[in-house]
Formats: structure tokens, sequence, C-alpha cells
């Protein structure tokens, strides 16, 4: 691909793909999309694309949502906090639609590269210079005008940012091998066996004929083969990176930073500690600051004699007991006599006295009655799946009530 000289400002389009249930987080996204889950309180895994996007000058973003879209209606809004409540361009929202798409599909996505296919028209149509697509489930900070520049100076037919993550984690991912100057040689989808532990973080900067022409050739092979309204493009790692990545011209841009997928539980646990310890930058830089839908409540109290060690407290919390490597959402009690330990606990919930919460996750407008006691300290410093206690949110834990580790309350129980 012939490289391209900038003489003018390029023309940016971003998808936020905010669409899927997030069912790996079990009860917690049973009634919220998983974009809509906090993160350090009071922020939304959403902002954290939102905000990289508004800081990087780009001012025409489409939020794609496929599940529990009233999630994120209140928080996301008309994007307010990222200055893309505009006359022209902005914040645009693409729900599922019957009729739509360059196949006229009808109802949801069958993965995030069907979510680009049903909207090309809409993408052809706009007329960008670049296509940036983000996902909305992991924590990070990022300037994308940096990913732009490269992938126009390098003519790239996609530029994707990339990652090192552990082994573990690269199983569960898109696995890109590189070549001489950044070049990307091999894609291998959430291999059993990954080549390397350089994983895609899900955000991709597309040349937008690339982008189309592959879709619309994947489309054509694969249609017969598909079912119902299936388009058979699948995810982005399925077809469509793998085919631009035999094109020679797929290019990797590493992220500077901190970066982390909140794909499970146990991962989601895991932010947040490396928020506790220190590990996470993103909110280090006065002039990139992560915006937000601030709640509106006064500040947190932490009475006389509480404890709070190692941890975050959110607006309106109002700690009389003893709170440890934990992380309050907006408007948590926390009562006398009561103890929260290695525990995230979402907003508007209460822990009454002489209750007990440990390596837990507690969604919000719980009740956990006097008395009660929610998991137990874990044997390690891991807090493992099998012992990670998740309560949905509106739930009741009763007086004197004992949820054992690992349990998993659905949203409205009692317990």
């Amino acid at each position: 691909m012939a490289q391209r000289t900038r003489a003018r400002r390029p023309k940016v389009l971003a998808i936020v793909q905010a669409g899927g249930k997030g069912s790996r987080m079990d009860v917690l996204t049973r009634e919220r999309a998983k974009p809509a889950l906090p993160y350090a309180g009071q922020f939304q895994l959403v902002d954290f694309a939102l905000s990289s996007l508004a800081h990087s000058g780009v001012a025409d973003v489409w939020l794609s949502v496929q599940y529990l879209a009233t999630s994120l209606h209140k928080h996301v809004a008309s994007g307010r906090p990222w200055d893309l409540d505009r006359t022209r361009g902005g914040l645009q929202w693409l729900p599922p639609q019957e009729g739509s798409g360059a196949a006229s599909q009808d109802g949801f996505s069958e993965g995030n590269g069907d979510d680009l296919y049903r909207n090309l028209d809409a993408i052809r149509d706009f007329g960008a210079d670049v296509v940036l697509v983000l996902s909305a489930d992991s924590v990070y900070s990022l300037d994308l005008r940096d990913v732009i520049d490269q992938h126009l100076d390098g003519g790239s037919s996609c530029t994707i940012v990339t990652k090192d993550v552990t082994r573990s984690q690269a199983v569960a991912k898109g696995v890109v091998t590189l070549g001489p100057g950044q070049r990307v040689t091999r894609f291998d989808y959430k291999p059993d066996d990954p080549a390397t532990t350089t994983i895609a973080a899900e955000i991709f900067a597309y040349d937008p004929t690339s982008l189309t022409e592959t879709l619309e050739a994947i489309r054509a092979e694969r249609v017969n083969d598909a079912e119902g309204d299936d388009s058979g493009v699948g995810d982005f790692g399925e077809h469509l990176i793998p085919r631009l990545v035999a094109g020679g011209d797929v290019h990797a841009f590493e992220l500077p930073g901190y970066w982390r997928d909140l794909g499970t539980p146990s991962e989601y646990v895991a932010a947040h500690r490396d928020l506790l310890a220190g590990r996470v930058d993103v909110f280090d830089d006065p002039a990139w600051p992560m915006l937000t839908r601030w709640p509106e409540l006064p500040c947190a109290m932490v009475r006389r004699g509480a404890t709070v060690d190692g941890s975050v407290v959110s607006a309106g919390c109002d700690v009389a007991g003893t709170v440890v490597r934990s992380v309050l959402g907006p408007g948590v009690r926390v009562a006398k006599g009561a103890l929260v330990e290695d525990s995230i606990v979402f907003a508007e919930t209460t822990v009454e006295a002489q209750a007990e919460v440990r390596a837990a996750i507690i969604d919000s407008r719980c009740v956990v009655a006097r008395g009660a006691r929610v998991g137990e300290t874990p044997p390690g410093t891991r807090i493992g799946e099998d012992r990670l206690v998740l309560v949905g949110r509106d739930s009741g834990i009763g007086r004197g009530a004992v949820v054992a580790p690992g349990a998993r309350l659905e949203p409205g129980t009692h317990a």
C-alpha cells in the first residue's frame, strides 16, 4: 500500500464496541453491560476508551451496544463528560436494528467483526481516513494520535495496539508475532500454546478501504456456511485480522503504561489489587485526567475509631468499621464493628454492624445484615475463582447468614 502524505488533519471515525454479554463476569453482568462495570470506585470501564478518544481529539465516536444498553445510558448519555455532546459529530449510539447493515441482517451481532460488517454502509458513507475500533473492557490510557500517525505514515492496512502479558493471559487473547519494523507476521486467536506473549489489546486502526473490502470478501466466502442472520464474519480474530495479516501490511503499536482486560472476576479483582498496590498509572497525569460522570454525592466520611488501610473510599461513603485492601463504591456504608477485607463493594451497599465481608465482590444496593459472614480470607495471596464470592445487585444477606467461599448469588437473592 502506497505511503500517504498528510496536508490536512486526518478524518477519524472511532467505533467503541460496548456490546457483548460479558458472560464470564457471571452475576455481575446479568443486569448490566460489561462496560458499565465500575472500576476504582467511581469510574466505569467505558470511561477509559472514551477518555483516550477525547484527549486525542477524536470528535466522531460511535458507541456500538448489543446487550442491556440502558445500563450505559445514564452514565454516557450524550457524551458530555468527554465533550462529545455536539451538533456536528460527537457521540452516536449504534443499537441493534432490524433491516440494518450491508446484509440487511436482523438482531444482534455475532461477534465484534460481524458488528463492523453490520455497520459497513455507515462506515463507508462517513468517508474516514482512519477507522479506530476499541473495546470497552480494559483499563488503560493511550494517546491515539500516536497510533494514527504511525498508521498513516506506514501505509498500514491495520495497526494493532499490542501489550506484553503473561502466558496464562495470552491464551485468551489474539496473540501477535512480529517481524522487522513492527510488521505483524502471524496472528493466533486464543491459542492453546501461544507462540509469544504479545497480544492485541483490542484497539485497532484500520484503513477504511482495506477494512470494507476484506469484510465484504469474508462475507461473500462464508455466507453459505452462516446460519440465520449471521454474516459469518464472527470475531475480528477469526477471519478479519488473519486475512489482513496475510496481506502483509499490518503493523503493531506497543501500548505504553498500564493495560489490563477485566474479562473474568479474578482479573477484575487483580486489576483492583494493582490499583491498591500503585501499579495503575492511568490516573497519574493531571493534564490527561480520566473523564467520567461523577456521582452527585457529598464527600466520604471516615468516622472516629474507624480503620481504613490500603483502600479506596469513594464519594458519599460512610465508614465507621474496618476496611482493609478493599475498594468501596459511591455511597457505601460500613457500620461500626463491621469488616470489609480484600473485597470490592459497589455503590449504595450497606455492611451492617458485626458483619464480615472477605474476598468478595458485592454488587450495588445490597445489604449484608448484622453478624453475617460473606467469604473467607484466602489461604494465599491470590484470590482464585473458586474462593471469590460474587453477590448480584439488590441482594440481601440475612442476619447471621454465612455465604461460603466461591458462592454466586444471583441479583435479588435473599439469603
